[in-house]
């Protein structure tokens, strides 16, 4: 049995400084669990680790595509465990550090996907159906195909029911592939989330993150990056809603104010989807805890492994 310590938790909850404070402490490498950080060119709007913190620790699964790129769930998979056992093999020990849930529970409950891979031309015509019918329809479409499958999901849920749907579509329902894609358990796992005791002081260090990333630069990025991105990379909170000021559709504060709101939400989902995941030890950041302190609860919680 191997061994791995993954944390996750919300946006702006200070994963990145946790995970290189546990690699110091536990001669560990970091292995990158975020969506949008696969994508190079995408910096401020991804809150990607700084130069200084990929200098101090090995970062893994980062600026490993390009922006125009599709990137699925299975490849991130199959990548990270690459880099796991890359880390394994050096004698050091993985710390998978990102707010992604899908690839965070591909990880824990060892979710293979059966090698199934993304059919462009099936996601697209999927995709305009939604735009054109919206999530309430679609959802009871999949509902009449896979019951299972679409009884756990909302209808805002929109890129779990065009999976649900895809698979579908292609011979395989998203429950019959639960059943055939979970392999036997091949890491042992400390998993931590980071989470907080008031949801406002989370919302403050999302507004704040935000304030700081317009500091560095994030106008000049989005600028740069909107002729690169592809159907994923365009979804990352922070570019397309500075599109709309770009356009002159909307002032600079507003399109601020519309990031900050997005994140908010997108912090929302995270949350909602850790309260649903079994096996994770739950840390309250604003439980009055310093940087040293929150690592050192770490250590003893995964100081049986590591």
């Amino acid at each position: 049995m191997r061994n791995i310590v993954v944390l996750t938790g919300p946006t702006a909850s200070g994963k990145t400084a946790l995970a290189v404070a546990l690699a110091k402490a536990y001669h560990g490498e970091i292995v990158g669990a975020d969506s949008m950080q696969i994508y190079s060119g995408m910096d401020i709007a991804t809150a990607k680790p700084t130069q200084k913190e990929r200098s101090e620790i090995p970062h893994h699964l980062i600026d490993i595509a390009e922006p125009g790129e599709e990137f699925s769930v299975f490849r991130w998979y199959e990548e990270a465990k690459k880099a796991i056992n890359a880390i394994h093999g050096c004698g050091k020990l993985p710390i998978v550090a990102g707010g992604t849930g899908q690839y965070i529970s591909t990880l824990l409950h060892n979710i293979n996907y059966c090698g199934e891979k993304a059919d462009s031309a099936l996601r697209m015509r999927l995709e305009n159906e939604y735009e054109k019918k919206g999530g309430a329809v679609m959802l009871e479409k999949l509902r009449g195909i896979d019951s299972g499958a679409a009884s756990k999901l909302h209808e805002n849920d929109r890129a779990r029911i065009l999976r649900g749907l895809e698979l579908a579509e292609t011979g395989l329902t998203k429950s019959r592939q639960n059943e055939l894609s979970h392999g036997q358990e091949i890491y042992d796992i400390c998993a931590i989330q980071l989470n907080f005791l008031s949801r406002e002081t989370l919302y403050a260090r999302i507004d704040a993150r935000v304030d700081e990333m317009f500091a560095a630069g994030l106008e000049r990025e989005a600028q740069k990056i909107r002729p690169l991105l592809g159907p994923t990379s365009a979804q990352a909170i922070g570019y397309k809603e500075l599109f709309t000021y770009f356009d002159g559709k909307q002032t600079l504060e507003e399109a601020k104010s519309r990031i900050q709101q997005a994140t908010r939400n997108y912090a929302k989902r995270q949350l909602t989807w850790m309260r649903a995941e079994t096996g994770l030890n739950r840390i309250f950041i604003d439980a009055g805890a310093d940087l040293f302190g929150l690592s050192t609860k770490i250590l003893q919680l995964c100081g049986k492994i590591c």
